[in-house]
């Protein structure tokens, strides 16, 4: 309902043409393969890839198409990762239609647009977390084990179990499933 509501208003837009609608981010790649669109508007849950790992796939494959992130997750640290995979937007979904139509000018045009208060609040709180431990420890909030964790990525158990334990000293948290739950609160999962 929303996917089709926000092409409906988009499509009222003069300069704007909506091109193709996806329901996963699979699917979403696959249509900006095919379709080139100047400009992919995700968000970042969705079944399949995530629109953090859409972006970070569009720009590690070097194609044209410039994202934009649209989203409920309020979060510094999604932010944070939204940038860091080359997007070039990244607005709340309770932002105006108008300044949604304007962020896609502007981002269409090379520029970025992107949510004011949560730019501040990004500044503010980094994410502690290496690329590594928040692959382990986003593993471990999903309950697998140590040993499981290990054959997946390639390391040994011991290894698994210092990323842990560094990633819970970083973010303060008693166990790993308590840090799993605070990263993802804060966005960095």
């Amino acid at each position: 309902m929303v996917l089709g509501a926000l092409g409906s208003l988009l499509g009222l837009e003069p300069d704007i043409d909506v091109v193709g609608a996806a329901a996963d981010g699979d699917e979403a790649l696959r249509l900006v393969q095919t379709l080139q669109p100047d400009i992919l508007l995700t968000d970042i849950e969705m079944p399949g890839r995530s629109g953090l790992d859409v972006a970070a796939e569009i720009r590690r494959r070097g194609l044209a198409t410039r994202v934009i992130i649209l989203t409920t997750f309020a979060r510094s640290g999604y932010l944070r990762r939204a940038l860091d995979a080359g997007v070039g937007g990244y607005l709340l979904k309770d932002a105006p239609s108008a300044t949604l139509a304007d962020a896609i000018r502007t981002v269409h045009q090379g520029g970025r647009a992107v949510d004011p208060a949560l730019a501040a609040e990004a500044w503010a709180e980094p994410d502690p977390l290496t690329d590594r431990e928040r692959q382990v420890l986003r593993m471990a909030g999903d309950g697998l084990t140590n040993a499981e964790i290990a054959a997946r990525v390639h390391l040994s158990e011991g290894t698994v179990r210092n990323y842990l334990s560094e990633a819970m000293r970083k973010l303060d948290a008693t166990n790993r499933t308590a840090a799993a739950r605070l990263a993802r609160d804060r966005g960095w999962l």
